[in-house]
């Protein structure tokens, strides 16, 4: 079972256009692929941090 608990404030800004900072190449194992994303996590500097389980990396 997957839990996920999201605390988005009501005056939430976005951008426009995004960025895109980890994937978008497909699913691999090369260095700007992900494969089995299972966690991401922003902290309070807005340093994203994603776990992806098949590569094994953070």
């Amino acid at each position: 079972m997957f839990s996920l608990l999201v605390n988005i404030p009501a005056n939430a800004t976005w951008k426009q256009n995004g960025v895109t900072i980890a994937g978008g190449h497909g699913q691999g194992t090369a260095i700007d692929q992900l494969f089995l994303p299972r966690g991401l996590f922003v902290d309070d500097d807005q340093t994203v941090v994603i776990a992806d389980y098949w590569n094994h990396r953070i």
